[in-house]
């Protein structure tokens, strides 16, 4: 599959796509106001421990406390807390661990997400190209994309060997990456080189500088890019600014040589998004529906709890039977449904409803198309059979914002509810809250200002019963429009 990956630049964001065989399949934004936090490390000040939660709030210079549990913290052998465990996975409380205005080391593992703070760990991860330094644990490990049993233990002894040789190397754990396979000895050695300079430099930090206090920060988006997203798959990186071009063409002499052919600049004539049709795809994906090219479409609702895709056959008959029909349209879902979780970025608990199908084999053949889809997303999702009620689960690991998080706010009009009160509605409140009022005030009269429709339907339909409650208060009402209010918006004025 050809893979071209576009990176937008100016001096307020960085937008990345990923287009596989010419069509957008995922988006990366990253704006200067609100970089990216994953990868950072910060030395933070414990705030709160809380040991019903075997957790802990942490301190880093945010805008809210950040998120440890003792599940994402490494135990010192050495460390008194060490002798609590009685199994191999078993970890000490973390009242043991942690007390109040301590001074920690700790990386983001998860964006702040809405009301939540970002989600911490003390197990410290250095990503290079190849390989992913664990400074504070033991041992290598290597990629769950590499499944051959022979090929791994390769993969293991020569790392082994090569850490053996050199014995500057950094103590810690190694986690070898998917691009290490088919690379050349030196660029492993580069790799090494680059982690320990890394580590030993914020080691350095760490022992100079208070808490809270940034020690290391991630790369930037487009370097990212370069370091984990080129493939052998990737045919060109394409950008439209000249200086990100430059500081890429030297990021990869250095770190990734085979991938400086493929970097080029995009020519003027035309916007590069719009050039590869890409703000068209990103202002789709905002939208609830996504029509499929059979007639049928998609209905994606995305909450903070889960997210729910309903499959309707909408205007598609071509089929040879209903059961075809039905067939047909939930493999083209099933297709689309992978990727709009993937241009969108979706995660959590995703429920998918497809059209009900009688027909056992038909089932699963949307299944294997599912499966077969996201094998090629990048994030970890895990896909359960259909349960009793014709729906299928998908978890689909969450580490940042989703596009329509990062592009939009909550409608100031219904305050992010997607609906708003009727006319009628309003109109009723506003009868209640003039009886209220006139109880608690002794007001010689009212004013009500509100919204031009909720006033033509106070002055017709209402009528009536606004001069029910006119004269249950013995005060005169009189009504004001006000263009700026919108539907929901008023106020009453005590005269």
């Amino acid at each position: 599959m050809k893979q071209d990956i576009l990176i937008n630049t100016n001096s307020a964001e960085t937008r990345v796509a990923i287009l596989e065989d010419g069509r957008v399949e995922e988006v990366y934004v990253e704006r200067q106001s609100n970089l990216g936090l994953v990868g950072n490390i910060y030395l933070g000040k414990v705030v709160r421990v809380l040991p019903g939660m075997q957790s802990a709030f942490i301190e880093i210079g945010l805008e809210r406390t950040a998120f440890l549990h003792v599940a994402d913290m490494v135990v010192a052998a050495h460390s008194p807390s060490a002798s609590q465990v009685s199994t191999g996975n078993t970890l000490p409380p973390i009242e043991t661990i942690l007390f109040d205005g301590q001074t920690v080391l700790v990386q983001v593992i998860k964006d702040p997400i809405g009301t939540k703070g970002a989600r911490l760990s003390t197990k410290i991860s250095i990503a290079g190209r190849l390989l992913v330094h664990l400074p504070k644990e033991q041992g290598i490990g290597v990629t769950q994309k590499v499944e051959d049993d022979e090929e791994r233990w390769a993969l293991k002894n020569r790392l082994i060997d090569l850490l053996g040789t050199n014995k500057n190397n950094a103590q810690g754990g190694y986690i070898i990456r998917t691009a290490a396979c088919d690379s050349p000895i030196d660029e492993w050695q580069n790799d090494i080189n680059y982690l320990n300079c890394a580590w030993k430099n914020i080691q350095q930090l760490a022992q100079k500088h208070p808490a809270p206090y940034l020690i290391h920060k991630d790369l930037s988006l487009a370097q990212r890019v370069l370091r984990d997203m080129v493939t052998t798959d990737t045919a060109s990186v394409v950008t439209d600014d000249a200086q990100t071009l430059a500081e890429l063409q030297e990021f990869a002499e250095q770190y990734t040589p085979s991938v400086t052919g493929k970097l080029m600049l995009a020519p003027i004539e035309r916007p590069l998004f719009d050039a590869y049709k890409v703000e068209e795809e990103i202002n789709l994906a905002l939208q609830l529906r996504v029509d499929l090219k059979s007639g049928g479409y998609l209905v994606i609702e995305a909450t903070e709890a889960m997210t729910t895709i309903d499959v309707n056959t909408g205007s598609y008959v071509s089929g040879r039977n209903f059961a075809d029909t039905i067939l047909k349209t939930n493999l083209e879902a099933a297709r689309e449904i992978v990727h709009q979780l993937r241009l969108r970025n979706l995660g959590g608990m995703i429920i998918l409803d497809f059209i009900d199908m009688s027909n056992p084999t038909h089932a699963e053949s949307v299944m294997d198309t599912l499966r077969k889809e996201f094998a090629r997303d990048r994030t970890r999702t895990a896909v359960y059979p259909f349960s009793p009620l014709g729906l299928i689960e998908v978890t689909r690991k969450r580490t940042r914002e989703s596009l329509a998080q990062l592009l939009c706010e909550p409608c100031p009009m219904c305050s992010g509810r997607g609906v708003i009160k009727t006319t009628r509605t309003i109109c009723y409140e506003i009868l209640r809250e003039i009886r209220r009022e006139a109880c608690q005030f002794n007001a010689t009269a009212f004013r009500v200002v509100a919204h031009p429709d909720v006033v033509d339907m106070l002055l017709d339909e209402v009528a009536p019963h606004l001069a029910a409650v006119s004269s249950q208060i013995a005060k005169p009402i009189s009504l004001q429009t006000q263009n700026m209010f919108f539907q929901e918006q008023y106020d009453i004025i005590l005269m």
